[in-house]
C-alpha cells in the first residue's frame, strides 16, 4: 500500500489543544496530507459520528471528552448512563467541546485521542 501516504486524513481537532498539536506534528512529520476541521467551530454531524462508530467499533462513550469543562458542567458522568446511544450521538453533535480529540479518519478507520503508539499503528 505505497500510496496510503498520499491519502488525505480528516482531522477533527481544536487548535489550542496540546494533544491535537502533538498529533498534527506527528502526522506532518510523516508527510501526511491533512484536512483540518475545528471541532469548536464546526461540530461533527450525527452522520459523521455514526460513521466513526461503524469504522472504529468503539462505543459512543469513547468519543466523549471526559476531562473537559463542558462534560463536567453538564454533569455527564451521571447523565450519560441514563441516555441511549441516539441521545448520546445527538449530544456530541450539538457541542464540539464534548468530543474527545483529535479524531482522525481516512474513511476506512478512525482513531480517537492522541497516543503515539496508536498513531504509529494506524497512521505511521
Amino acid at each position: 500500500m505505497a500510496n496510503d501516504r498520499d491519502e488525505t486524513l480528516k482531522v477533527y481537532y481544536y487548535p489550542k489543544c496540546g494533544s491535537c498539536r502533538n498529533a498534527l506534528k506527528y502526522l506532518q512529520a510523516r508527510g501526511r496530507r491533512l484536512e483540518l476541521r475545528n471541532l469548536y467551530e464546526q461540530p461533527p454531524t450525527e452522520e459523521e459520528i455514526r460513521e466513526w462508530l461503524r469504522l472504529s467499533g468503539l462505543p459512543v462513550r469513547a468519543f466523549f471528552n471526559t476531562s473537559g469543562e463542558a462534560y463536567r458542567e453538564m454533569k455527564l458522568k451521571e447523565r450519560l448512563p441514563e441516555m441511549d446511544e441516539d441521545a448520546q450521538i445527538r449530544l456530541l453533535a450539538s457541542n464540539g467541546r464534548l468530543v474527545k480529540r483529535p479524531v482522525v479518519t481516512d474513511g476506512r478507520k478512525v482513531t480517537v485521542g492522541w497516543k503515539e503508539e496508536t498513531f504509529g499503528e494506524n497512521w505511521g
